[in-house]
């Protein structure tokens, strides 16, 4: 019994060593893409939250400052922000565009000549900027592009 179990001694950290690598793999993948995804929402939020300023405020309105607050208010948690000249940024590095207008325009593909649409869109070049780093090799499982556009009607 003792000979079987001194030539099984080393057995187990073989067998660890082998299927280590593959979970923590695993393991990063599932945190690299569940934040990927709970970014892609806060863009969606911060492009739906910029578009309602123009749905919500009064005529005379700075539309596109109080926009560019709203979008930076949602986007702030991740430390990105949306800047007046039209990027996004994050820690001072360019990562994307924001585009805000300063007014509404006449909507696209409404058969009314006096509606007025106002169109957010978001974009942020995440494989080049990932939040947070990946695993090595897992890169190009997360997308290149996050891309979130919101339009409204203006009355």
């Amino acid at each position: 019994m003792s000979c079987r179990r001194r030539r099984e001694r080393g057995a187990a950290a073989v067998e660890f060593a082998l299927i280590a690598p593959l979970f923590i793999a695993l393991l990063f993948g599932i945190i690299s893409y569940g934040y990927m995804l709970s970014f892609r929402q806060g863009i969606s939020q911060a492009a739906a939250e910029g578009a309602r300023v123009y749905a919500v405020s009064p005529q005379g309105t700075d539309f596109k400052t109080n926009a560019i607050s709203a979008i930076n208010r949602s986007l702030s948690s991740y430390n990105v922000t949306c800047t007046a000249a039209g990027s996004l940024t994050r820690n001072g590095t360019v990562v994307g565009a924001c585009t805000v207008p300063t007014t509404a325009s006449t909507c696209t593909g409404s058969t009314s000549t006096t509606a007025r649409c106002a169109k957010v869109e978001i974009r942020y070049n995440y494989r080049d900027h990932p939040l947070i780093t990946s695993f090595p090799g897992l890169g190009f499982t997360l997308p290149e592009t996050l891309r979130y556009d919101t339009t409204v009607q203006v009355n």
